[in-house]
């Protein structure tokens, strides 16, 4: 299908020459271009209010965000042999930063293909399309990572929830057969198995690799909690790492049952220990049972998904802190997370801030971590800098 013009009204093409990918309906000239009689992942062209062309990309008439730039060569517009170079690009940096094949092949805009994120386990990859203009070129990703990658399998995690913003239907699927039950990596020398399909999200979270691997520094003979484990990937290491007894809680028995999985596979199973629930409550059962840990750490999911959720969302991160630093012996260390983007990483140690001060602790802000390198930022896009992960020790008030 060809290219369909997509005109900016007046003053709106500033982002996108600064280097954004994103088009907002509010911004289209809908006099010169009505949205409507457009089909979701048309290919389109953006131009300016002038006319002149900015890029070329998809476009979804029913979504806030309703087109995406995918190339400001007018020679290359998104094609399967411009699927091959992205990919191939990807590639280049990922093979110069990881010595094993584990890593986030794909990160969206960051890598020149928004919409698509492809997560590698060796020879397998997991592939989530998030926006109707990649789902359009479904075919083309697979032949283009067949191509550049030679994958033994391919699985398609088109189940987020993103995909309904888009008009989407939320499915997976194994798109060439024999996908295993598990999938196998390695962090830091440390082995894993993790749900090969029924996982959260693709399966791992590689964007807190780096983090992880500065967690080393500050485990040995330590006693460790673990809150919002998934299968390990904090705690396990940690007890790999010298730690002396790790507990590792998780509203999820399967994710608990990789969790002892995975110590085991690594020799530390008489150090970890599972506790099943919700965190909020684990720490307060924890903390009425007077259990005192020398380092807590703290990865929970996004509780800030959309601006609207903003002050619920800061409540709960003080809330979850504030239980944290409550079950911290009296000169510990807390690691905690945030993967919203509408919290800054100023706001994060402000409300964590507020949080020690309401239980009479004092914080020393030691280091501060953000997404591992495969998950590049884009600089006109801070809307990719979403994971910041602070290292506090924690005192008595002074």
């Amino acid at each position: 299908m060809n290219s369909t013009p997509l005109q900016l009204k007046k003053d709106e093409d500033r982002r996108l020459r600064f280097g954004h990918c994103w088009v907002y309906s509010n911004e289209i000239n809908t006099d010169k271009t009505p949205l409507k009689t457009l089909e979701p992942g048309q290919p389109a062209d953006i131009l300016s209010h002038q006319g002149k062309w900015l890029g070329s990309g998809y476009v979804n008439p029913h979504s806030l965000i309703c087109a995406r730039v995918v190339s400001r060569d007018r020679k290359h517009p998104l094609s399967s042999a411009l699927l091959v170079h992205r990919l191939n690009v990807a590639l280049s940096l990922r093979q110069r930063l990881f010595a094993s094949p584990f890593y986030r092949l794909v990160f969206g805009e960051s890598d020149g293909l928004p919409g698509l994120v492809i997560d590698r386990f060796g020879d397998y990859l997991v592939i989530q399309i998030n926006t109707a203009g990649m789902e359009r070129m479904k075919e083309e990703i697979l032949a283009a990572v067949r191509k550049v990658l030679h994958p033994v399998g391919v699985l398609f995690r088109n189940d987020t929830p993103i995909r309904e913003a888009e008009g989407l239907e939320r499915y997976q699927e194994d798109a060439l057969g024999g996908w295993p039950e598990v999938l196998e990596l390695e962090e830091q020398g440390v082995g894993f198995q993790v749900p090969a399909s029924g996982g959260q999200k693709t399966g791992w979270y590689f964007d807190q690799a780096a983090n992880r691997a500065r967690m080393t520094a500050y485990v040995k003979d330590r006693r460790v909690l673990d809150v919002c484990s998934y299968v390990g990937a904090w705690g396990v290491q940690a007890a790999v790492r010298g730690a002396s007894e790790v507990y590792c809680v998780d509203a999820s028995e399967s994710a608990l049952d990789s969790v002892a999985s995975n110590a085991s596979r690594n020799g530390v199973a008489e150090k970890v220990a599972g506790l099943q629930g919700d965190a909020f409550d684990a720490l307060r059962e924890l903390r009425a049972a007077d259990e005192r840990f020398d380092l807590v750490i703290l990865d929970p999911p996004a509780f800030i998904k959309r601006r609207k959720d903003i002050k619920e969302g800061e409540l709960a991160y003080r809330r979850l802190n504030q239980l944290a630093l409550q079950v911290l012996s009296k000169d510990g260390m807390l690691i905690t997370s945030s993967c919203s983007y509408h919290m800054s990483d100023e706001r994060l140690l402000q409300v964590v801030q507020q949080a020690s001060r309401h239980v009479d602790r004092s914080l020393q802000l030691l280091e501060k971590g953000g997404q591992s390198a495969d998950h590049p930022v884009h600089p006109a896009m801070p809307e990719t800098a979403y994971l910041k992960t602070f290292f506090l020790r924690v005192l008595p008030v002074f």
